[in-house]
C-alpha cells in the first residue's frame, strides 16, 4: 500500500470515529451543584488560561485554581512575541506592576470580576525545576502576581520536583524528565490530589480501583460555541451521586498544548488523577477541549482569537462561563419537561454595512431569552444577544454574506433557524495578493511566519504550516500589512 493509500485510509477511519464521537456526545446536564465550591486548574496554556479564568470569572472560581507551568493574567499582553519571549523563556521582562494595574483597571471597568472575589481563594502553583517550556522564573512571577490579591496563607508553591514540562502524576506517563507526548510523567507525586486538596481541604481517601465507565461523559461543546479554536465536543466526569439530586462541587480541568482529545485520545481526561479524587468526594470534572484548528491546539492566552482573550467578554472565557453557568444549574428536584421549541426570527435584515461590519436585525421571538447569529452557518456571537440587532465585525470588503438568527429560552436551547438575509460590504476588494514559496525557515527568517514548539505559523492567520525547518516548503499569500495566509496567487 503506498503513502497515500494509507493517508486516505486512515483519513477516512478519523472521519468515522468523529462521526460516532459527535453522535454520543448529548447536552451537558443540569446538576445540583454548589456554586460556593467551583475551581479551575490547567497546565501550560491550560494553566495561563486557568488564571485567566480564576481572575476574570473570580465570582464564579472564588474556590480557587491551581496552576501547573503558567503565568500571571494577561502576561503576553496580546503579543505572540511576548508570550513566546518573556513569558516562557526569558521570565525577567515580565512586568508584573503593569499587569496587576490593567488587573485593577479592568476589574474597576467592569471587564472582569471584582478583584475581591480572590481575597477568599486557595492558589495552589506548581513549577518542575527543569521545565524548559515556561521557565520556572516565570512561575515566580505568576506567584509575585497573586500576592497582590490573595493572602500568602492561601498560596502554596511547590518546585521542588525536577520534572519537565508536563502534568505530573504519581502512577502514570513517562519518566518525571521527559519532554514529549502525552506530557503526563510519572514523578511519585499526586499532582492533582495536592491541588484539590489545597483547595478543598481534608478529602475522602480517592477511588485507587477501576473507575464505573458511565461516569465519564462526552458532552457538546457546539451549544456554547462553534470554532475560536473549541472542539465541538468536550468531557466530564460525573460521579453516580451527582447525577440524583445529591449537592456536588465542580472543578474545570484545562488540557495543555498538543493534549486535546484528537491529540492524545482521552490520556489527559482519565489519567492525570482528578477523577479518583471526584469519584469519593462528590465532584464533577469538566473537561472543556481545544480543536487542532487552534493555535497548536493551545487554549488562547495570547491572543490568536480575539483582543477580548483575558476579558470576560473573550469567546473561549465565555464559553467555559457558559458550561460551567449550564452544569451548576440544576436542583434536589426534577427539571421541568423542556418547553416547545421557538419559532424562527421574522423580518432578518442587514443594513449600515461598512467595509468591515454590516449590522443583522430581526423582529422580536415571544419567549425568546436571547439570540444567536449566525453567519453562513458559522455562529458568530460569543456571548447572547439580548438586543434585536447585532453587529458582525471582521468581514472583507466588498464581499457578501448570509446571516440567519436563532431564538433561545432561558436555558440556552435554540429554536429554528430564521429565513437568511444576505449583505454586502462596502469598499473595494483589497489589490493583488502577493506570493511567496520559500521553506519555514526562510519564510520567518523574512517575517512572514513565526516558530513556536517547533512548527511554524503564517504571520497575522496564525495558520499551521508543519514543522520549522529548512526541508518544509509552503507558499504564503500577502493579503494585507503582516497578514500572510496559506495558498496561491492566481
Amino acid at each position: 500500500m503506498n503513502r497515500f493509500s494509507v493517508r486516505v485510509c486512515v483519513t477516512a477511519v478519523a472521519l468515522a470515529l468523529a462521526s460516532v464521537a459527535a453522535n454520543a456526545a448529548v447536552n451537558l446536564p443540569q446538576l445540583n451543584i454548589d456554586k460556593t465550591q467551583t475551581s479551575v486548574s490547567g497546565l501550560s496554556s491550560g494553566g495561563f488560561m486557568a488564571v485567566q479564568l480564576h481572575v476574570g470569572h473570580s465570582a464564579t472560581f472564588k474556590k480557587g485554581a491551581g496552576i501547573v507551568a503558567g503565568g500571571p493574567f494577561y502576561c503576553a499582553e496580546g503579543s505572540i512575541t511576548n508570550a513566546t519571549g518573556r513569558c516562557m523563556a526569558s521570565p525577567t521582562g515580565i512586568p508584573t506592576s503593569t499587569l496587576v494595574n490593567t488587573t485593577n483597571s479592568w476589574a474597576s471597568a467592569g471587564s472582569i470580576d471584582p478583584v475581591a472575589n480572590l481575597q477568599s481563594s486557595k492558589v495552589y502553583l506548581f513549577s518542575g525545576s527543569i521545565d524548559s517550556t515556561v521557565k520556572p522564573g516565570v512561575m515566580d512571577a505568576l506567584k509575585t502576581y497573586y500576592n497582590s490579591f490573595v493572602p500568602t496563607a492561601n498560596v502554596i508553591y511547590k518546585k521542588d520536583i525536577a520534572a519537565e514540562h508536563a502534568m505530573i502524576t504519581d502512577d502514570f506517563g513517562s519518566a518525571c524528565s521527559t519532554k514529549a507526548s502525552p506530557y503526563i510523567n510519572d514523578c511519585n507525586f499526586d499532582l492533582a490530589g495536592a491541588m484539590l486538596g489545597h483547595i478543598y481541604g481534608t478529602l475522602n481517601p480517592r477511588n485507587s480501583g477501576t473507575l464505573p465507565e458511565g461516569n465519564f461523559v462526552e458532552f457538546n461543546q457546539s451549544q456554547f460555541i462553534t470554532n475560536h479554536g473549541m472542539a465541538p465536543t468536550g468531557w466530564a466526569y460525573i460521579p453516580q451521586a451527582c447525577t440524583t439530586g445529591t449537592q456536588c462541587r465542580l472543578h474545570v480541568v484545562l488540557h495543555g498544548c498538543q493534549q486535546n482529545v484528537t491529540l492524545v485520545q482521552q490520556k489527559y481526561v482519565r489519567n492525570t488523577g482528578y477523577n479518583r479524587w471526584a469519584d469519593t468526594n462528590n465532584m464533577v470534572m469538566l473537561y472543556p477541549q481545544t480543536s487542532t484548528a487552534a493555535t497548536n491546539s493551545c487554549w488562547d492566552w495570547w491572543g490568536y482569537d480575539s483582543a477580548n482573550y483575558a476579558k470576560k467578554s473573550g469567546p473561549q472565557m465565555a464559553a467555559i462561563k457558559a458550561m460551567v453557568d449550564q452544569v451548576s444549574s440544576g436542583s434536589t428536584t426534577p427539571p421541568p419537561p423542556p418547553p416547545a421549541a421557538l419559532p424562527a426570527p421574522t423580518n432578518v435584515v442587514t443594513s449600515n454595512a461598512t467595509a468591515s461590519a454590516m449590522t443583522i436585525g430581526w423582529n422580536a421571538v415571544t419567549g425568546a431569552a436571547s439570540y444567536n447569529v449566525y453567519r453562513n452557518n458559522n455562529k458568530t456571537n460569543a456571548l447572547p444577544v439580548t438586543a434585536l440587532n447585532f453587529t458582525d465585525t471582521g468581514l472583507a470588503a466588498a464581499t457578501t454574506y448570509s446571516w440567519t438568527v436563532k431564538a433561545a429560552d432561558a436555558n440556552g436551547a435554540e429554536g429554528t433557524a430564521s429565513a437568511a438575509a444576505s449583505g454586502t460590504t462596502t469598499g473595494t476588494p483589497p489589490p493583488a495578493a502577493t506570493c511567496y514559496t520559500a521553506s519555514n525557515y526562510s519564510h520567518t527568517m523574512a517575517g512572514r511566519a513565526i516558530a513556536l514548539y517547533g512548527f511554524t505559523y503564517a504571520n497575522g492567520s496564525n495558520q499551521s504550516m508543519g514543522l520549522w525547518n529548512i526541508y518544509t516548503t509552503t507558499t504564503l499569500k500577502k493579503t494585507a500589512t503582516n497578514y500572510y495566509v496559506i495558498g496561491t496567487c492566481p
